[in-house]
């Protein structure tokens, strides 16, 4: 009890001490990098035997990373695992989501049914669909390296740097009978091969309804306490029909793991930029991070208004708002932490070291003290090149309408104007030509369509100012809403069948068009083309210098900081522990208690809502079970999907996100804060069981075999 105490005091202090927060004073001269700011995502290539032995008294032979490596997979865009001897696989429902899609039948609707196949000859085969299995690992680092330092300048540099990771990516390829990547870790300083043993036939063995698998959905996003079943079950086939025999798997753990116990979670991670330089970071921070984040503000607050203002269209709205809601979440409070100073503060301490490392010996000094000043030239340079870009429309969610048929129509043109074999031949293919069919949709929305172009004239008016020659002609002395309508009433794009017809004018019709979008394109399309072209330039040269940090810091710390997520197989160590947060503490676990209380709180309201079968408590049901919990494992996005295990390599968990603070860790990671969110191998068996009695992937699941 003591104990308990102790610790809740100690919780209850971070709460006014946590370093995250730009409010309090500091001297930014007297702050210091953390230990793991750069995070603890392991690399297979090289274990942390040493590290867990004197952490946490944990002594982990090669063998047992081996079976660890070999028990997970990678599926598209998310992490899975084995989790039976006969191929049973373990992901999220989110990842699964488009899933549903591919395999339910006419009539079904499994996103509100949800799907067990209750026999094996059920379980349903998904479409174009993989997994890939880590079997094959090598150090090529010797292979590239001296080829490249042979290239006479920058550019025959990088141009052997290519073609080596290609030739290698294809003589490994030939050799293994694998498919072959080449990967590099720390800014391109040590280059491995990986071998994928890639499987093509997974079936759908158990998804939960959406509902449930997403309960609290976008508001509940980010954040914790948390009540999903965020979980799917595929089986993975052999090439003869049947399930495959899975060697190395994760068991299922028969008590979950206790608060303060040693944990890992086993997945890809996507990317981060925790080894960027103060200048690259200051740049995300200043154009990158601050312009999309303005853009996903605006589009997600003004479609918020738009619901009241046109509320025939609020459903279609709310629908948008949820499409880029998960982006909208995660770049907006990255881009708060990169404007926090004492953050910033960190990572000068830690870039301050790296240059007095340097410095100390003349040696290294002569080969790379002008790194960072190299590196923040280029920066300086792309930032002008990003804001004068902003005049031109990028292909995204948030491009008005008539900019895209303009920059479609001006690209078609250009393509027709060469000769047949030098054009895109994917112009001709099904996919462009419904996209040129729909491009001026049947349910246009003008009211949406004048919003969208306010936002990104007042996107170009703060990246260069209404007098710079680049808009100049598109504002003409007026304001954002005044210049948008009057750029849309003077377009040309008026409906569908008349913006049809301009692709079938000549090239030189299209490109001499009276439409002002089609002008301003035209107009500067040798300004575009020219910093277009200084940006990969730019990016080229940057990449082989951010190279040379990733080389000092390597002789610096070597193994002993993990090199940036590059969607790698990783292993990240961390603890079952609760954390300071809106002024109480949050709890490290959750149970069906709690579930009920967030449904009954909310009147059972969408996005509280739940599934049919879980409105009334199912008989039998154990509301004390625990059903997510968080520990402080270092996860970025990619590791949907991840198993979490103890040391006996048994499935405690399954990560599914990370609370607010964590996405911070895009480019620092704060173990005080930072967590990973994840449904409790409990709770999981519990609902299998008893609310969806599914007894044969119950029983699966408890002895690890089929039978």
């Amino acid at each position: 009890m003591i104990k308990k105490k102790i610790k809740f005091i100690l919780l209850l202090a971070l709460l006014f001490v946590q370093p995250a927060l730009p409010q309090y004073n500091f001297n930014p001269d007297t702050v210091k990098a953390g230990l793991y700011d750069t995070g603890k995502m392991w690399t297979f290539e090289f274990p942390p035997f040493q590290y867990l032995k004197e952490k946490y008294g944990f002594v982990a032979a090669q063998e047992w990373f081996d079976d660890v490596r070999l028990s997970a997979l990678r599926i598209p865009g998310c992490t899975a695992s084995f989790v039976s001897g006969d191929g049973l696989v373990m992901t999220n429902n989110h990842c699964a989501s488009f899933v549903r899609n591919l395999v339910q039948k006419e009539g079904e609707n499994l996103a509100e049914t949800g799907f067990y196949a209750e026999k094996l000859e059920d379980e349903r085969p998904i479409p174009n669909y993989y997994a890939e299995q880590l079997v094959f690992l090598k150090d090529i680092t010797d292979e590239i390296v001296p080829e490249i330092e042979k290239g006479k300048d920058l550019k025959e540099k990088i141009e052997i740097r290519g073609d080596l990771m290609q030739s290698l990516k294809a003589k490994y390829s030939k050799e293994t009978g694998l498919k072959c990547d080449v990967v590099t870790y720390y800014n391109g300083s040590l280059f491995f091969v990986q071998g994928f043993k890639v499987f093509k036939d997974v079936r759908l063995v158990f998804e939960p309804e959406e509902s449930i698998g997403y309960f609290g959905g976008d508001p509940d996003n980010f954040t914790f306490p948390r009540y999903n079943l965020d979980c799917t079950f595929y089986r993975i086939y052999g090439e003869d029909g049947k399930p495959v025999k899975s060697t190395n798997f994760f068991k299922w753990s028969e008590n979950g793991a206790a608060e303060g116990e040693l944990v890992f979670t086993v997945g890809n991670p996507g990317s981060t930029n925790r080894l960027r330089t103060v200048a690259q970071l200051e740049y995300l921070r200043d154009v990158q991070y601050r312009n999309i984040s303005y853009l996903l503000n605006s589009f997600y607050n003004k479609l918020e208004e738009l619901k009241t203002i046109n509320p025939e269209k609020a459903e279609e709205y709310e629908k948008q708002r949820l499409s880029f809601s998960n982006g909208w979440k995660s770049i907006t409070n990255t881009y708060k932490a990169l404007c926090d100073p004492y953050l910033i503060a960190r990572k000068k301490d830690f870039e301050k070291k790296a240059v007095e490392f340097v410095n100390r010996d003349p040696k290294l000094k002569s080969t790379y003290g002008d790194v960072w000043n190299s590196i923040a030239t280029t920066r300086a340079e792309m930032k002008e090149v990003a804001q004068r870009l902003a005049a031109f429309p990028a292909k995204t969610f948030f491009t008005p309408r008539h900019w895209a048929i303009a920059d479609q129509l001006v690209y078609f043109a250009k393509q027709m104007m060469l000769p047949e074999e030098k054009r895109d031949s994917t112009l001709n293919s099904p996919r462009y030509k419904n996209m040129i069919a729909n491009i001026f949709p049947k349910n246009y929305d003008p009211v949406y369509e004048l919003e969208s172009m306010v936002i990104n004239l007042d996107y170009i008016k703060m990246n260069l100012g209404v007098d710079h020659e680049l808009t100049r002609d598109l504002f003409k002395g007026e304001d954002s809403r005044t210049a948008a309508k009057r750029l849309i009433a003077a377009s040309l794009f008026t409906d569908a069948e008349t913006v049809q017809g301009f692709f079938n004018l000549s090239p030189e019709e299209i490109l001499a068009l009276k439409d002002p979008f089609i002008q301003h394109l035209v107009k500067n399309s040798a300004e575009y083309e020219r910093l277009t072209t200084l940006q990969k330039e730019i990016d080229e040269t940057e990449n082989l210098t951010f190279g040379l940090v990733g080389q000092i810091l390597y002789k610096m710390y070597g193994h002993s900081i993990t090199p940036d997520a590059n969607r790698t197989l990783r292993i990240s160590d961390g603890l079952m522990e609760g954390y300071p947060y809106n002024g109480t503490i949050a709890p490290v676990k959750t149970t069906f208690f709690g579930l009920y209380d967030r449904f009954f709180s909310n009147n059972g309201q969408y996005p509280f809502n739940l599934p049919e079968r879980w409105e009334k408590v199912p008989e039998g049901l154990d509301l004390s079970t625990p059903i997510n919990f968080v520990s402080t494992n270092d996860i970025v996005g990619g590791n949907s999907g991840s198993a979490i295990i103890n040391k006996n390599a048994e499935v405690i968990g399954l990560a599914f996100d990370g609370n607010i603070e964590s996405l911070m860790g895009n480019f620092i990671y704060l173990p005080e804060v930072n967590r990973t969110v994840a449904v409790d191998s409990k709770g999981m068996y519990e609902a299998i069981l008893k609310v969806y009695k599914a007894e044969r992937l119950a029983k699966e699941l408890r002895t690890g075999y089929l039978d």
